[in-house]
């Protein structure tokens, strides 16, 4: 069934302004008119911003929905895919974020917007555990893009995490992947499917 509903979740300390957040609700909204996209700031905190996600989507079709998530945000579509069971997308996935954010805990800035600042609280890493979510269900229903050229997280592991899905390994690359427009975007959109 073709997507009707998406949903992009952006990575630690990123926004709706990244680059492929932006790339995706173009193509979205040139394209697909009809797709309900949804790429929402999320808060610091996990536990809040994934309430913020799960009642934003609450009334979503979940044979119809599907989710994209970069880095952070790929660890939460993770956990949006496991109550849901919908389509989903992983742009460089953080897959150990309890373990990787520890050292990240104080004072952070935006990086889109260096003068906006937030605290990273130690309480995070426990909310962080507490939306772990075991293999995925549907399986079939994911699409991992990972790059070897990733300098912030470990191809090895993010593809690791996802048994029996769709795993695009990239050769170099980086963290962003910053050829996302012209080497991946297309891709994306015809796994998702919209209508």
């Amino acid at each position: 069934m073709p997507t009707t509903h998406l949903l992009y979740l952006h990575g630690f300390r990123s926004s709706p302004q990244s680059a492929k957040a932006r790339l995706v609700a173009q193509r979205v909204a040139e394209r697909h008119p009809k797709v309900h996209f949804w790429a929402p700031q999320l808060p610091p905190s996990p536990h809040d911003a994934m309430d913020r996600v799960m009642k934003g989507i609450a009334d979503w079709p979940r044979e119809s929905m599907a989710v994209i998530g970069s880095s952070l945000g790929g660890f939460y579509a993770t956990y949006v895919a496991g109550m849901t069971r919908c389509r989903l997308v992983l742009l460089n996935p953080a897959v150990h974020p309890a373990r990787d954010l520890s050292r990240y805990i104080g004072e952070q800035t935006s990086w889109h917007d260096p003068s906006e600042h937030f605290y990273f609280k130690p309480d995070y890493i426990d909310e962080l555990r507490a939306l772990e979510v075991g293999t995925l269900i549907r399986p079939e229903r994911a699409l991992a893009i990972v790059a070897k050229g990733d300098e912030v997280l470990d191809w090895r592991e993010m593809s690791a995490r996802y048994p029996g899905s769709r795993i695009e390994l990239i050769e170099g690359s980086d963290h962003a992947l910053s050829n996302f427009a012209g080497a991946h975007l297309d891709e994306v959109m015809r796994f998702v499917d919209p209508i």
